[in-house]
């Protein structure tokens, strides 16, 4: 036996104050035995996704925390510095540009489940520090990565439980395959059944004041609108203004405006749009995925539009990664890659209405 020098937590009370709960995880885990559950939980789903890939081939390679650019998302990085190499880093902000160079090598199914680390607010959603995946498979398209996502969340399901119908909230998920699939183009007209960004001519120039007066009568704020340059940024915006939140059983949003899709695939069929889809489910992103871009010369010139984007003040737009345009060059197979956030697919199996509730220590603003 070991001495406890503090006392528990009054039994009948228990240890109810949020805050508290996040801050002494440890007196949370002894007392609510339901947040012990949920780690749990989180243990066998990571544990799942890692034996249903390992059994379909995949290998696990780890790649660098410290980058000497921030890359492969649009994300604000945490800088730092190395005193003996006397070089300015940041921590990564995703891991795809070093597991797409692991196919450039030779390796044709590559995933890794690591920590990412972003500069950017704290909500209900999102947290500094979080946990995903990223895989990457050669010779596939963003079709199969579909596929591929319903049967990973499926068996992560099946191994904390025996229904593929879960409550969250008020609401009741249901994971039954096939999932909706729907083009971001549909799914804004939906709620914007007087306008179809589809029918505007790329090559107008007053397409780009029609979008946003559109946009703006349907109720998306000016200032959200106002200093977009493209009709493919006004659609997106639209859609997460006026559609993410509705999607709440799970929905494959496809065919992406190129714009916002730096590292995708031009569409085979679609001039201006990419093969990419967001996962949705509780009105909230779970997954993105997207054919893979093996052009070098059409890789520089989105690197360097990012770059162009940096230089005129966006923090969250990325750098020109040399080392991955070097190795695209020396020929990179085509590829479907996936990323799921493994805090928010736990949010959703577990029933937990905060990312919080996930991570079991989250990061917290001192005490006052």
């Amino acid at each position: 036996l070991t001495k406890a020098a503090i006392p528990l937590p009054d039994k009948y009370h228990g240890l109810t104050d949020v805050s508290k709960r996040y801050r002494s995880r440890h007196l949370d885990l002894i007392v609510n035995p339901n947040v012990r559950d949920t780690f749990r939980k989180r243990s066998l789903i990571t544990s799942s996704l890692r034996q249903q890939l390992n059994d379909m081939g995949f290998l696990e390679i780890e790649t660098p925390v410290l980058h000497s650019q921030s890359g492969g998302a649009e994300a604000k990085p945490f800088e730092t510095y190395h005193n003996s190499m006397d070089l300015n880093l940041t921590l990564r902000i995703a891991t795809e540009l070093h597991l797409k160079r692991l196919l450039v090598g030779g390796f044709e199914k590559v995933y890794e489940v690591g920590r990412i680390f972003r500069n950017e607010g704290i909500s209900t959603r999102h947290n500094p520090e979080f946990t995903s995946i990223e895989l990457y498979q050669a010779y596939v398209d963003y079709s199969d990565m579909m596929e591929l996502t319903e049967q990973l969340v499926c068996g992560m399901a099946m191994s904390i439980g025996d229904s593929l119908t879960l409550p969250y909230g008020e609401d009741m998920i249901s994971l039954e395959r096939p999932w909706r699939r729907v083009t971001m183009h549909d799914v804004v007209k939906e709620q914007m059944p007087d306008f179809d960004f589809a029918a505007l001519d790329p090559n107008d120039p007053d397409s780009l004041s029609k979008a946003k007066e559109a946009a703006l009568a349907a109720g998306v704020a000016f200032s959200k609108v106002d200093g977009l340059t493209t009709v493919g940024y006004v659609l997106n915006m639209c859609f997460e203004e006026l559609c993410e939140a509705k999607l709440v059983q799970p929905t494959f949003v496809i065919d992406y405006p190129v714009e916002v899709s730096p590292l995708a695939k031009p569409h085979r069929t679609k001039p201006g749009l990419v093969e990419r889809f967001e996962l949705f489910a509780t009105g909230r992103e779970l997954a993105n995925a997207f054919s893979e871009l093996t052009d070098p010369v059409d890789q520089r010139q989105r690197f360097e539009a990012q770059a162009a984007k940096k230089a005129a003040g966006d923090e969250e737009a990325c750098d020109v990664d040399e080392e991955f345009l070097q190795a695209l060059e020396q020929g990179m197979p085509p590829a479907g890659g996936l990323g799921i956030g493994i805090d928010r697919l736990v949010m959703l199996l577990t029933n937990s209405p905060s990312i919080r509730d996930v991570i079991a220590f989250p990061l917290l603003k001192p005490d006052p």
